[in-house]
């Protein structure tokens, strides 16, 4: 999520959604697709949804292909980066995103919330849903790019709305939120191994999420009522969102806690 800049030990200069500033990638520029390795993209829960469904695979398939688990600093939840590879094209040791050719990406149109970002890093976690809030954005000064050099002026409002990166960010709202208000637990409090798994199991695999949601015990423990039921049933973006609401009840106690964790532990232990 959060992208890092060039380390010059310059501290990032700080953009508003009113900033300006040039910038065009494309094929005929000398740097295309170096941006594409020696990095680390952290996937959005939309981010897999895209991306499984573009290549036609379970939830399941395309993380264990794809994707390595790492624990996300501040707040001790899982979370999943992009596998990178090695470059077969290039001498360099660095290793590359899986799905980039000498000609651009394969899955441009399903492109992670990261690339969409690039060349501007957000330096929060804080997308509030129905808003464009007030985010601080910077440049990912990396030397080898050769886009600022390009007569294409954007705002970064323009350009988050053109790259599609403002709908990315609108559906994983809810999620980032709940990220958000966990990085300001104190350290010394700690998820239950059973939190991070029903954590793990919403955010990045919707298919077990919703095996979990209609072929167990769930609506026995929950009203529900008929009209959220077809609407998660039929959408796997309201099914997600409709996850991250039950996962706040959860991990902050918004409903009564013992039942949601009577919910959670024995169907966790179940799908293990």
């Amino acid at each position: 999520m959060d992208i890092p800049g060039k380390k010059t030990g310059i501290e990032p200069v700080r953009l508003g959604l009113d900033s300006k500033f040039k910038f065009k990638c494309h094929k005929d520029i000398k740097c295309f697709t170096k941006c594409c390795k020696g990095i680390s993209i952290t996937l959005t829960p939309y981010d897999i949804i895209r991306l499984k469904n573009r290549l036609d695979l379970s939830s399941e398939e395309f993380l264990a292909i794809y994707t390595e688990p790492h624990i996300l600093e501040k707040t001790d939840l899982p979370v999943v980066t992009l596998k990178l590879i090695d470059d077969e094209s290039s001498d360099s040791d660095k290793k590359a995103c899986p799905f980039v050719r000498e000609d651009g990406c394969m899955i441009y149109e399903d492109r992670p919330t990261t690339c969409r970002y690039y060349p501007l890093g957000v330096a929060t976690l804080s997308h509030k849903e129905g808003s464009d809030g007030e985010g601080f954005y910077f440049f990912v000064n990396e030397p080898h790019c050769l886009g600022f050099e390009e007569d294409k002026e954007w705002t970064v409002k323009k350009w988050r709305k053109d790259q599609g990166v403002d709908i990315h960010d609108d559906i994983n709202a809810q999620w980032t939120d709940l990220v958000v208000r966990k990085r300001s637990f104190p350290p010394n409090i700690k998820l239950t191994d059973q939190a991070k798994q029903m954590f793990f199991m919403v955010s990045y695999n919707i298919d077990k999420f919703r095996q979990f949601v209609f072929e167990s015990s769930f609506l026995k423990r929950f009203d529900i009522d008929d009209k959220t039921l077809k609407k998660i049933k039929n959408d796997e973006i309201e099914l997600l969102q409709f996850g991250v609401n039950w996962l706040k009840g959860i991990l902050f106690k918004q409903t009564d806690p013992q039942q949601q964790a009577s919910a959670a532990r024995p169907e966790a232990e179940k799908n293990e």
